[in-house]
């Protein structure tokens, strides 16, 4: 019972933002749909050489697309803020702490799609494209290029947040300290469904890109766990 008022006490914080996060997702993705071509170019020259098109309007739902995905990313404090907040209030998660999980939620996020941004993705193109040949040459509509990099970057944004959920489902007793130590397999196994799952193409070298750091992130979750003392007491009662 308390755990079905704990749901319903989120869902109730969390519908009081949803349509002013929404005016500010449609306005924001408004704007930058205006600066989309030279949002394009910037990603183009870093990660693509030519893009073409195949219908007449390829080329305008990419740039939709890739306004959207720049909304979302700019507005993604915004966004944590409204879930932490909705999260906090059944959990009793406030003040100092609540800051703790916004601010942490962020730089995670922002740090994951840097990471995909600067070294996963080149990576992992480079390898792709390196298939190419006399006879087999690559041609890159415009449409694919941003759903395979927008994909790719917001996985690794929302699977560079897993620390800090392991941190807050520890600290409101969802899952002690010694489950994530005692789980290590399954969460192995999790983690290779999900990279088969997210990943926009299902080799194995893309899946390895977002699964090995996610396992690193997995294991972090535990060290951090360990250094904050969160579970401690559950020990000392075991012992």
């Amino acid at each position: 019972m308390a755990a079905h008022n704990k749901i319903i006490t989120f869902i109730a914080e969390l519908r009081k933002s949803i349509r002013n996060l929404a005016l500010a997702l449609g306005l924001s993705t408004l704007v930058v749909f205006f600066l989309s071509p030279h949002l394009l170019e910037f990603v183009q020259q870093h990660l693509a050489d030519k893009l073409y098109f195949f219908s007449v309007a390829g080329p305008f739902l990419a740039h939709v697309k890739l306004s959207l995905f720049g909304a979302f990313y700019a507005l993604m404090p915004c966004f944590m803020i409204v879930v932490w907040r909705a999260l906090g209030k059944p959990f009793g998660v406030v003040g100092g702490q609540l800051f703790f999980f916004i601010f942490f939620t962020c730089l995670l996020f922002y740090a994951g799609t840097i990471f995909c941004y600067l070294i996963t993705l080149p990576f992992g193109i480079k390898f792709l494209l390196g298939f190419s040949s006399e006879e087999l040459k690559p041609v890159i509509s415009v449409g694919r290029f941003v759903n395979f990099v927008t994909v790719f970057i917001l996985a690794f944004g929302l699977i560079f947040e897993l620390p800090i959920f392991m941190v807050f489902l520890a600290k409101v007793n969802v899952f002690k300290r010694k489950f994530y130590e005692k789980n290590r397999r399954y969460a192995l196994l999790l983690i290779a469904i999900l990279s088969a799952l997210l990943t926009p193409t299902p080799d194995v070298v893309n899946m390895s890109l977002m699964g090995g750091p996610l396992y690193l992130l997995y294991e972090s979750g535990i060290v951090i766990l360990r250094v904050l003392g969160i579970g401690k007491e559950d020990e000392q009662e075991a012992a």
